[in-house]
């Protein structure tokens, strides 16, 4: 009979699937897509106003590198895209980067690169949510100052759509990806042909002006434009996640991820552009203080998108630009889903290499990493209650952890053409692999390049933070790896426990003479142990005579021994008695038989077998002692059997 607890979960979960349905689950590249990309096309969203944002620290006359910093984004994009691609297919188990950094830079690096991507895949749950729920928060009134309360709610609807599979997830989440998608199409068509038809285009924020402004020049402006460029680079967040989800394609999997990630680069990199440009053309600025920008009548100045909706729809009332600023909300909130789909099967990968707990690496009734998905959400809303569920304070720690996984990511692949082209003789495929390394080999220069950047101009603004969480992953998983290791060599056979015990010296423990007592007796006998006798604490005089009574008018033919207990307690004496027989004959076994009661209530649980309960946590740490729990099933445990756990 289900439990109350079971038939909730099927509620929520849904029915369990067979292994056999794996096949059932992955993805075609149509909702493939939409799972893997949501992070990478929404954040072209932000990554125009991350530009916007640096630049405006030199007011109006630094807004016209706009251009260069973008294209320089997009450039990398691009390469970065074309690597990821060679990954799919030299290695599509799904490791990603680590495997990358594993197979060719060594341990080290893979578990570097391991602790990255985790902690890049939690913030970007935190800020993509966050994100979301602060668009949302300022159109509707009632999410103003719930915006905690809601963001955590949206991470815990995402995960139990996880928890229900990949393709029940990627349906889910395939309407708004491509609504989106179709509201950036309108975006770009509807502004082409104003712009072709000599129509002018102003943002809400064309006519203002910077209050503070600086004057860059020389090393100065250099490094400003080099970290417009590293901000811009949030537009690659999202981008190695199908790299990590290639196990989830449907056949044939290398070439329906690479497609799929050709898409992604191709779609993501012209959204940007376009945004891109049409803010440029209706002049649109941003700074990182609102108060920063001084317009008319106190007005407060949009998000960029929002901004180029206004000027390309026509105004804050037109259906275009209400459509615009909802799919793009939804997408923010939305894009966390890559996390959900990427995170999960790192955390198999790394536990089946013995860097993680090895229960991350089962799947659950929907054949998700169901505990993978589960940790992910938790620190994701810790990270949300943390930081307040602040978009501004939270991006301060993103990126890092992406940009350490793609560096190491393009020079594992430079190291994996250069070991693989002298063996290869076939000059068609050595042109190809002389081209991917060239491109690696860009990816990785650029890439150190940004990370450097990131990492001095972000460190004291809370990219520490992020830094330290890798620090702290990095020397966790080589620990556990470590326990591991060492409980493989100490369980490794020997020729030892192939010899059979002297003896066995078998041990029941009796409170009272009644059914429970009496099977565990009769289980003993039958079990024919060397020596077998029943031991009972003298803790009540009066009660340790009734047992005494009753043991010799039911004529039991085991001697019963009683211990003194002065101080009344029964623990001690137990574990001090069973030690002294271990210490007398170190090659005997001893067995210790524990009749227990088994209940149906979890209360009833509360009121019986907790001496037990101390006793087994004792003697379990004991050598040469084996301990056998004697169940009794009491009536209310009758129909309350679960399989649950045998799933």
């Amino acid at each position: 009979m289900s439990t109350l607890g079971d038939v909730f979960k099927r509620l929520l979960v849904g029915r369990p699937m067979r292994s056999a349905q794996l096949g059932e689950t992955l993805l075609p590249k149509k909702i493939a897509l939409p799972v893997f990309a949501s992070d990478a096309l929404s954040s072209v969203a932000y990554a125009t106003e991350e530009i916007l944002i640096v630049l405006s620290a030199g007011g109006l006359t630094l807004i016209h590198f706009t251009w260069y910093a973008a294209a320089a984004v997009a450039f990398l994009m691009l390469v970065v895209v074309a690597s990821y691609r060679q990954n799919v297919h030299a290695y599509p188990s799904g490791g990603g980067d680590y495997e990358v950094a594993t197979v060719n830079l060594g341990k080290q690096a893979g578990i570097t690169v391991a602790s990255a991507l985790m902690v890049d895949y939690v913030l970007t749950v935190a800020v993509s949510v966050s994100s979301g729920v602060a668009n949302i928060a300022a159109a509707v009134g009632w999410v103003q100052g719930r915006e905690v309360l809601v963001a955590v709610l949206v991470v815990a609807i995402i995960a139990l759509l996880n928890l229900r599979g990949l393709r029940e997830s990627g349906t889910a989440f395939a309407v708004p990806t491509y609504a989106f998608m179709f509201g950036i199409g309108a975006l770009v068509i509807v502004g082409a042909l104003k712009l072709g038809s000599g129509h002018h285009l102003s943002a809400q924020s064309a006519n203002w002006h910077y209050k503070h402004v600086q004057d860059y020049s020389g090393l100065a402006l250099v490094f400003l434009l080099l970290r417009s460029f590293a901000s811009g680079c949030t537009a690659l967040t999202g981008v190695e996640a199908i790299s990590n989800g290639v196990p989830a394609f449907q056949k044939p999997k290398s070439k329906n991820a690479a497609a799929t990630l050709a898409l992604l680069g191709g779609i993501a990199v012209s959204m940007f552009m376009a945004i891109t440009v049409f803010a440029i053309k209706s002049h649109v600025h941003a700074a990182t203080d609102q108060s920063d920008l001084v317009g008319r009548h106190g007005e407060v100045p949009k998000t960029v998108i929002a901004q180029v909706g206004s000027a390309i729809f026509g105004g804050d009332g037109s259906i275009g630009f209400y459509y615009l600023q909802a799919v793009t909300a939804l997408i923010l909130v939305l894009a966390a889903n890559t996390a959900f789909n990427g995170f999960p099967v790192l955390a198999s990968i790394l536990a089946r290499d013995g860097y993680l707990p090895r229960q991350l690496h089962t799947r659950g009734d929907r054949l998700a990493f169901s505990n993978g998905i589960l940790l992910l959400a938790g620190f994701a809303i810790l990270l949300i209650v943390a930081f307040q569920a602040s978009p501004t304070r939270l991006i301060q720690l993103y990126i890092v952890g992406v940009f350490v996984s793609f560096v190491n990511s393009q020079t594992g692949m430079i190291r994996h053409w250069n070991r693989n082209l002298p063996g290869e003789t076939d000059p068609a495929r050595r042109r190809q692999m002389k081209r991917s390394r060239i491109i690696n080999t860009i990816g990785a220069i650029v890439t150190v390049l940004v990370l450097v950047i990131i990492v001095i101009s972000k460190f004291t603004e809370g990219a520490w933070i992020a830094v330290v969480a890798m620090l702290v992953l990095f020397v966790m998983m080589r620990g556990i790896r470590r326990h591991y290791d060492n409980v493989k060599a100490e369980l490794a056979p020997t020729d030892e426990e192939t010899m059979l015990p002297s003896r066995v010296h078998a041990v029941v423990l009796v409170s009272k003479v009644h059914k429970a007592t009496l099977r565990a007796i009769a289980y003993a006998r039958a079990s024919r142990p060397s020596y077998l006798e029943a031991l009972t604490i003298d803790v009540e005089p009066s009660e340790t005579e009734a047992v005494k009574a009753e043991w010799e008018a039911r004529q039991i033919p085991v001697p019963l021994k009683i211990l003194e207990s002065p101080y009344r307690e029964v623990t001690r004496p137990i574990v001090d008695y069973v030690r002294s027989i271990q210490r007398q004959s170190p090659r005997d076994l001893v067995s210790v038989y524990i009749p227990e009661y088994v209940v149906g209530r979890w209360w009833e649980q509360l009121l019986h077998n907790q001496s037990a309960l101390r006793l087994k946590g004792r003697l379990l740490f004991t050598p040469g002692v084996m301990v056998t729990s004697v169940p009794y099933q009491l009536h209310s445990s009758e129909g309350r059997e679960d399989d649950s756990s045998l799933r």
